[in-house]
């Protein structure tokens, strides 16, 4: 487990992807109250990365697909149910 500064826009789901795509898979991120966070990687370059997120801060617009499921259905139901 490595300690690093807490970037300023902090998206964890982004930067374990951006981790990803250098090759330093991590599976969650630890933010600590004291402006830190930790990830369970012992990889040097993951300061790097670290260092330059810069996270979005808003959450995405769901898809239509999320809409559905949050109701229990699917693309597929609803095209069957509407004949189409």
């Amino acid at each position: 487990m490595k300690t690093f500064t807490k970037p300023q826009n902090l998206n964890g789901t982004e930067l374990m992807a951006e981790l990803a795509a250098v090759g330093i898979i991590v599976d969650k991120v630890f933010d600590n109250a004291d402006g830190t966070i930790n990830l369970p990687t012992d990889n040097d370059n993951a300061e790097a990365v670290v260092a330059a997120h810069n996270g979005t801060t808003v959450a995405p617009e769901p898809t239509i697909e999320d809409k559905l499921a949050s109701v229990g259905l699917s693309l597929a139901d609803l095209k069957a149910a509407l004949g189409l």
